[in-house]
């Protein structure tokens, strides 16, 4: 891909897209994508099944190939860096990654694992990984889960671990992918308020969270961007768009979003259809 090529400035942003757009086959997925997010900003992404935010974290971790514009991630570009290299600065949980834990792998273990980027660790950790993984777990509140087995851990409890095995990495950026599907109500408020917790902390990464639910736009997040059929519907900070008009739009329905506490509720009707 042409273009400049991104700086070491600190004023840079730490992912920077421009006109991105990815086709497969006869179908576009995403529609000229403009998207900026800079240090100390917490994103969430925003929209309905389809709407193209998984395509959007394939193009951003190099899974998938950007049929045009371009992606500046962290001080390299799309095109210029090897990616491989530069996934390794940044921090994914998603479903995928759960799916592929060893089941008898304990927490430990299985937090230094990212370090390495590996599924299903290996050999005896060193002293010193050991050392770092525990002050994670302490920092992700599950010093106590140490010892205990990947299949004796609960859907909360493992979506906890991998943001521990994501941050031994030390990355800039984590990317959240529905973090909370499969959680029941009480899990999903747990783990809401640690990643409350977690992105109000000192040295926090930036945090970009993936939901197609606005309740768990915690308050921490900054920015809201909301994507509608692979085209961004509007973008910016989290008091500007989020409103029911757009959030209406967005889901294709009559929608009233409230705000109470410094958190969302959307109530919806779904637009009627006339039956010939």
């Amino acid at each position: 891909m042409a273009g400049r090529k991104a700086g070491n400035d600190h004023s840079e942003p730490c992912l920077r897209i421009e006109g991105l757009r990815i086709d497969r086959e006869k179908t576009r997925i995403l529609h000229d994508l403009d998207w900026e997010v800079r240090q100390g900003e917490h994103w969430c992404i925003l929209g309905a099944n389809g709407s193209g935010k998984t395509s959007l974290l394939r193009a951003l971790t190099g899974y998938f190939m950007p049929t045009a514009g371009e992606i500046f991630l962290l001080g390299h570009q799309y095109g210029e860096s090897d990616w491989r290299d530069v996934r390794l600065q940044l921090g994914i949980v998603s479903s995928a990654v759960r799916q592929m834990m060893a089941d008898t792998e304990p927490a430990v273990i299985s937090v230094v694992s990212g370090k390495y980027a590996m599924i299903d660790y290996w050999g005896d950790p060193i002293p010193k990984d050991l050392k770092v993984a525990r002050t994670i777990l302490k920092q992700v509140e599950c010093e106590h889960l140490e010892d205990r087995v990947w299949a004796h851990l609960s859907q909360g409890e493992r979506q906890r671990i991998l943001i521990g095995r994501a941050l031994m990495a030390k990355p800039s950026l984590l990317i959240l992918d529905e973090p909370c599907a499969g959680l029941d109500p009480g899990a999903r408020e747990n783990f809401l308020q640690f990643l409350q917790r977690l992105g109000s902390g000192k040295g926090a990464p930036t945090i970009i969270l993936v939901t197609h639910h606005v309740e768990e736009i915690m308050p921490v997040f900054s920015h809201v961007m909301m994507l509608r059929e692979g085209r961004v519907l509007c973008s910016g900070e989290k008091r500007k768009v989020m409103n029911s008009s757009n959030l209406s739009t967005l889901f294709a329905t009559n929608g009233t979003l409230r705000l109470r506490a410094e958190r969302y509720s959307l109530t919806v009707r779904a637009l009627s259809r006339r039956i010939a």
